[in-house]
């Protein structure tokens, strides 16, 4: 092999500190959104829109049995879930026409799933009643009618 046949290696180190750099880049970058998004216990500083609507949409779906209490049982109350959708709708309603295209998709969105969602689960508890098969949570310091909104439901 002649010196025009070898391979000639090139060593570029420069990668290295392009690399180094880009990696300082996002990690200031990530620090900066962590600090612009969180504050205090690990809570945004700034509330918005997107919050409040997960908020209705996570009551919602706790009442309507998809998330577990804190022991680890999930609870029904069709009248507290429709309270949270209804609430939901109120505020569809009121920011008609005032909300970005992404905002209006997702409360939407939401809305038409919690619904949906909303009626799959009272035909699951009326088919429950109808076969006996559906349980009231038995808590003796609970008033016997669930509270204001009615007959708690254990799943």
């Amino acid at each position: 092999m002649s010196d025009s046949e070898t391979p000639k290696i090139i060593v570029d180190d420069d990668w290295k500190s392009s690399a180094k750099a880009e990696k300082e880049k996002l990690a200031a970058a990530e620090k900066e959104k962590a600090e612009q998004g969180a504050g205090p216990g690990g809570l945004p500083e700034q509330l918005g829109f997107r919050e409040l609507i997960s908020l209705f949409a996570t009551q919602a779906l706790m009442y309507l049995g998809a998330i577990p209490d804190q022991s680890g049982r999930s609870m029904v109350s069709l009248e507290v879930a429709k309270l949270n959708i209804d609430l939901l709708a109120v505020v569809q309603e009121k920011t008609k026409g005032n909300l970005s295209d992404e905002e209006q998709e997702m409360i939407d969105g939401t809305v038409n799933e919690l619904r949906m969602q909303f009626v799959e689960v009272a035909k699951a508890v009326e088919q429950a009643a109808a076969d006996g098969t559906l349980e009231q949570m038995q808590d003796p310091n609970a008033n016997p009618m669930g509270g204001p909104a009615g007959p708690n439901l254990k799943i």
